[in-house]
């Protein structure tokens, strides 16, 4: 068990409730340990990150999903497939970009805020910022650079929660000379 956690950290708690008061604690330490709320975004989303270039490997077994082909068939994926499997919600998927290389997320319910109100104090913190970093990691190991912001939240007073990605590049795989 402790290994399956390890590759997916959102499957080892079963309960919802659980599972929210769990990264509400989490969330609470880091503020404890960090001077400032920018800090505290950076662990998250770097926390995030490493969650997310393990998790992909889970994804991929469990869904069964190929390669996609272009960024809206990505934007798919991550919305009807993924946020489903490891959150049990589906956003919407809004405001692409003309060039089609950018878009937002509309979460409806944020599993990750429920029981949560915002001090005063950390009027700059970016509670579920973690989500982006797993979104960017997982991303990269699929060759796609990305960059994952939230752009509205419900906990800061906005009427939506929206996390905006937007497509950098593909990574190319640097193997050494001789290797295919």
């Amino acid at each position: 068990l402790g290994r399956f956690c390890w590759l997916n950290p959102f499957s080892c708690v079963q309960n919802s409730e659980l599972f929210t008061l769990t990264y509400g604690a989490l969330v609470t330490q880091l503020c404890k340990d960090y001077e400032n709320d920018d800090d505290v975004n950076k662990q998250l989303d770097k926390m995030g990150y490493n969650i997310g270039v393990r998790l992909i490997e889970d994804f991929l077994a469990r869904s069964n999903v190929g390669r996609c082909h272009d960024f809206r068939e990505t934007a798919d994926v991550i919305a009807k497939i993924a946020f489903k499997m490891y959150l049990g919600i589906t956003p919407s998927i809004t405001n692409w970009s003309p060039g089609g290389d950018e878009f937002s997320l509309i979460l409806e319910n944020n599993p990750l805020v429920d029981f949560v109100e915002l001090p005063d104090n950390h009027s700059t913190l970016i509670y579920s910022n973690l989500l982006c970093g797993v979104l960017r990691g997982a991303l990269e190991m699929v060759q796609m650079a990305v960059d994952v912001k939230f752009v509205q939240d419900t906990l800061k007073g906005d009427s939506i929660t929206e996390i905006r990605m937007k497509f950098i590049r593909r990574i190319e795989d640097n193997l050494p000379a001789g290797e295919e």
